[in-house]
C-alpha cells in the first residue's frame, strides 16, 4: 500500500510503501449513481447535508455565464458557494439530473454516504480496501491499468485536459461527470477507480504511516478524526496542480462537507449478502 513515487505529495501521506493484510471483501463495480441514490431517498425521505445547509460547492466552469456572483473558496477560487446546489441540482437552481441517472451522485457528505450504505446493508470501504481494489491486481503501478496515463493514446479516465481551470479540451469526452461505468474497467472489473469523482472511505485521515508495521485490516477499528479520507481524484484533476488521479493519491475533507466532484461506492464483508465484486488475496476474483 502507498507509494514512494516522486509524483506523490509527502504532505498527503502517500508513503512509505508498506504491507497490510486484508480479509476478503465485496465492493461495488461502480460508484453509487444518481438513480440508486434517488431510490434510497424515495424509500427513506433522507435529507442530505447540502440540502440541510442550503448550499454546496460547484465548479465555476459548470455555471452558466449569467449566473449571479457567488463566494469562492479562498485557496481554490474555482469552487463557488452555490445556494440551492445539492444532489438533485448539481449546478444549483435550474439544473437537474434528468439525463444523468447513470452518473455518480455528487454533493454527498461522508455522513450521507455512510447513511446510504447502512440502508443498503453495506458500508464504506476502508482506505486499504479501496486501494487494493483500485490496483486491479497490479503491483505498485501508477494507475489502475499501468504506468502510462494514456496507453496507445487511449483515455482511461475522466480528468481535466487543457489549461486548468480556464480551458478543458474535453478530449476524454466529458466536461463534468461521466457515467459511473464509463471507460474500461480495471483487472477486477471495477470502473472509474480514478478520475470522475473522489470517493469517500471509512477512515479518519492521517498522514503518518510506518513501513515497519504489517497491519491487518487497518482503519476498521479506528474512530474519531476531524477529516475523512477521499480517494481517486476527479474530473477536475490536472497534472499542473493536482495529479491525484493516481492509485496511491489521497486527500480528505470534513464529514459534513459536500462538493460537485465527490461521491462514493459501497463495500461489504464477505459474510454479508453478496453483491458487487468479491476481492480476496488468496482466491480468484469472483465477479457477481
Amino acid at each position: 500500500m502507498g507509494t514512494d513515487d516522486e509524483c506523490g505529495y509527502p504532505e498527503d501521506g502517500e508513503g512509505p510503501v508498506r504491507e497490510v493484510r486484508l480479509d476478503s471483501f465485496w465492493i461495488d463495480a461502480t460508484a453509487v449513481s444518481n438513480e440508486r441514490f434517488a431510490e434510497f431517498v424515495r424509500s427513506t425521505g433522507y435529507v442530505t447535508d447540502a440540502e440541510r445547509f442550503g448550499w454546496s460547492f460547484v465548479f465555476s466552469g459548470l455555471l452558466p455565464d449569467e449566473f449571479e456572483a457567488t463566494r469562492g473558496a479562498a485557496e481554490a477560487p474555482w469552487w463557488r458557494q452555490v445556494f440551492g446546489a445539492d444532489w438533485r441540482r448539481p449546478e444549483g437552481p435550474g439544473s437537474d439530473i434528468d439525463s444523468r441517472g447513470d452518473h455518480p451522485v455528487v454533493h454527498v457528505s461522508w455522513r450521507d454516504a455512510r447513511t446510504y450504505c447502512r440502508w443498503a446493508s453495506a458500508r464504506l470501504p476502508t482506505e486499504a480496501e479501496w486501494e487494493y481494489a483500485a490496483r486491479g491486481g497490479l503491483i505498485q503501478k501508477r494507475y489502475p491499468w499501468g504506468d502510462d496515463l494514456m496507453p496507445s493514446g487511449e483515455h482511461r479516465c475522466n480528468i481535466w485536459q487543457g489549461d486548468f481551470p480556464a480551458v478543458n479540451t474535453v478530449e476524454d469526452g466529458f466536461y463534468g461527470t461521466a457515467p459511473a461505468d464509463a471507460f474500461l474497467p480495471n483487472g477486477y472489473g471495477l470502473y472509474n477507480m480514478v478520475g470522475n469523482v473522489w470517493e469517500w472511505c471509512a477512515d479518519p485521515f492521517s498522514a503518518a504511516h510506518s513501513v515497519h508495521s504489517k497491519r491487518a485490516n487497518p482503519a476498521k477499528t479506528q474512530t474519531g478524526g476531524e477529516r475523512r479520507v477521499i480517494r481517486g481524484g476527479s474530473y477536475l484533476c490536472h497534472d499542473s496542480y493536482c495529479s491525484r488521479y493516481r492509485v496511491a493519491a489521497r486527500s480528505s475533507n470534513t464529514p459534513d462537507s459536500s462538493t460537485g466532484n465527490v461521491g462514493f461506492r459501497c463495500a461489504q464483508d464477505v459474510d454479508a449478502q453478496p453483491s458487487g465484486v468479491r476481492l480476496s488475496a488468496s482466491s480468484p476474483t469472483d465477479v457477481r
